[in-house]
């Protein structure tokens, strides 16, 4: 895993700056499974995780859970049979920050930890 693993969230204000189109194109070498996209004019960070069963995929959502309470940090989370959809994005500056990719990166890390590598 990369350096954002090592990483922690920190707390964002309305104020506190999004990334920049720069910052994501390096970013986004250590998150490369995700697909930046634009919903409700929010730029997001998402994934879809595939499991062999419900039970698999509703554990790995309670890990992914886990994580963002730990981090103060949350994602929007769709849990289906055999898959599961996780997206990031910094709801108080309606955009991406740092936080977002260190949480894609850490989601990474559950998913491989689950046997289900990036």
């Amino acid at each position: 895993m990369g350096a954002l693993t090592g990483e922690r969230c920190v707390a964002c204000r309305r104020d506190s700056p999004r990334v920049t189109e720069a910052e994501i194109a390096e970013l986004k070498r250590e998150v490369s499974g995700w697909q930046l996209l634009e919903r409700d004019g929010i730029a997001r960070l998402e994934r879809v995780f595939h499991f062999p069963s419900f039970v698999g995929a509703l554990a790995f959502t309670n890990r992914v859970g886990a994580l963002a309470e730990t981090e103060g940090h949350h994602p929007a989370l769709l849990t289906e049979w055999g898959r599961v959809t996780v997206t990031w994005w910094t709801h108080k500056i309606r955009g991406l920050h740092r936080n977002d990719f260190i949480m894609a990166a850490k989601t990474d890390a559950l998913a491989a930890e689950s046997g289900h590598p990036a």
